[in-house]
């Protein structure tokens, strides 16, 4: 990617909307920053700037910005196979109730990596990973259906992980 100062963009900083569910408007400059984060999450401020054409200070201020603001998160993103958990699936819940009550509980349990309320046949699925069978099956009796408000879960066991991306932010 070229040198985006050189074309013209100038540094307009990031504004936060204060509205709950707002988007977060971002200038082409936050979004190249984070566009060169998802390519090397470990790379420095000092190189993400000279690609985009601002300083090491200016980049770490605004990435900061951005992380408070919730607009993006900086992690390790592991393979689970890799640390001994064998199984990961995704559970489709229906519920009764307040949804979002039960989503809270579910997203409170440690084997749960991913919680969305939807619309359509499921009111709540879920994504987890465990160490093996038997331990998915603990999780489904003893955590999730024994939740207040779940009538029924379908489970969708992984058999291979084709792809895994983090790289939609700034389309």
């Amino acid at each position: 990617m070229a040198n985006p100062g050189a074309e013209g963009i100038q540094p307009v900083p990031m504004r936060v909307q204060t509205r709950p569910g707002a988007a977060v408007q971002l200038d082409d400059l936050s979004k190249a920053i984070i566009e060169k984060l998802q390519q090397d999450g470990r790379r420095s401020y000092a190189g993400i700037g000279k690609a985009v054409g601002l300083s090491e200070a200016a980049v770490r201020q605004r990435v900061q910005r951005m992380v408070d603001a919730g607009v993006m998160q900086i992690v390790a993103v592991t393979d689970p196979m890799q640390l001994g958990f064998a199984r990961q699936a995704m559970i489709g819940i229906r519920c009764t109730g307040d949804t979002t009550r039960v989503a809270e509980k579910l997203a409170a349990i440690d084997a749960v990596e991913y919680v969305v309320l939807t619309a359509g046949s499921f009111d709540v699925i879920v994504e987890v990973v465990c160490e093996d069978d038997d331990d998915l099956l603990d999780l489904l009796n003893t955590q999730i259906r024994a939740l207040p408000g779940v009538i029924s879960t379908e489970t969708l066991v992984y058999l291979k992980l084709v792809k895994q991306q983090y790289n939609w932010g700034t389309r």
